[in-house]
């Protein structure tokens, strides 16, 4: 009798064990696809790497954007942000700070102690003058400081100047990354400057901020990209489609079709894992919506293999950015 009940018990529990193995493979392998009604894959985690956050109602005010700018020229903060529909939740972004007073890098900074939702700033400070080894100093102290952003014409210049290349490569030795804003005739800048500074991690902003019509983009511009991607610390931010099409209205098209060119473009010359996402809110708002700009980027990385769209919508970011969020 004992015999049979052990044997009964033995068998009841394998039946149990592997119904509880079919379900945990059940639930894990649900949780782990997230697959959307269309039977495609979502990414696990979204870090938007290109947003911006202001208040203009500040005592100081703020240098940018400007009043004249009706549209932008308001408060924006992360619950504005995240008050935005979209087709899948947004984990985190990197604030990409537009304000050249040095202690607006500490008020997003600020903000970021108080909200997880920012897991990184890339600042803004002044580069080649006798102050920025200090800033950089106490700016880098914290872990939320993940680099910093120029304009072209300040790197164009700046390639020539002892103090500017030296604070560059104090910025590297910090591994922090460098945002690089300009228009296409950036990429030569871009390219000389990792070649000169290989240990220093360049984003180029807004796919070099080319204008985009849905047609194939021109010739000399994927050349230009094609050469600093040559330089494997050169990355390419997926963001500025819809401000490439210069209709500020908010009709942008909505379709991935016609950013298929330029996409296609930055893809061959950068593959998977140098290409990351941002939105570049709330200035993108201007040409379509968030959901708009998010679902581009979504339906075209989601034509490629499997966890391409994660690279694209974090894991690249955390190579470049190196945030510590979440």
């Amino acid at each position: 009798m004992h015999a049979r009940l052990s044997r009964r018990r033995f068998l009841n529990a394998a039946a149990l064990g592997m119904a509880t193995a079919i379900l945990t493979r059940g639930v894990t392998a649900r949780a782990a696809t997230r697959r959307t009604g269309t039977g495609r894959r979502d990414p696990d985690i979204i870090i938007d790497t290109h947003t911006h956050f202001y208040d203009p109602t500040r005592p100081q005010g703020v240098p940018w954007p400007a009043k004249e700018e009706t549209l932008l020229y308001r408060t924006v903060l992360p619950k504005d942000y995240k008050a935005q529909p979209t087709p899948q939740p947004v984990t985190g972004t990197v604030v990409v700070e537009a304000s050249a007073w040095v202690e607006d890098n500490q008020w997003i900074l600020d903000l970021a102690a108080s909200d997880p939702f920012i897991v990184g700033l890339v600042g803004n400070l002044p580069v080649g003058t006798d102050g920025f080894r200090a800033h950089l100093k106490r700016f880098a102290a914290n872990k939320l400081f993940r680099g910093l952003r120029l304009g072209v014409g300040r790197v164009r210049e700046g390639l020539a100047q002892k103090q500017f290349m030296a604070d560059l490569r104090s910025l590297a030795k910090h591994d922090l990354a460098l945002d690089v804003l300009g228009g296409p005739d950036a990429l030569p800048d871009v390219a000389r400057l990792a070649k000169t500074i290989p240990d220093l991690r360049i984003v180029i902003d807004h796919v070099a901020n080319l204008r985009i019509d849905g047609r194939a983009p021109p010739a000399d511009w994927f050349s230009g990209m094609q050469t600093a991607a040559g330089h494997k610390n050169v990355f390419c931010k997926v963001s500025g489609l819809v401000e490439g099409t210069g209709r500020a209205d908010g009709t942008a098209p909505q379709e991935v079709e016609f950013y298929r060119p330029v996409l296609d473009a930055v893809w061959a010359a950068f593959g998977e894992d140098r290409l990351i996402y941002g939105s570049n809110w709330p200035v993108s708002e201007r040409f379509a919506t968030l959901a708009t700009v998010q679902r581009i980027a979504s339906d075209y990385f989601s034509a490629k293999r499997s966890g391409v769209r994660d690279k694209v919508f974090w894991k690249n970011a955390k190579t470049v950015y190196k945030w510590i969020r979440p």
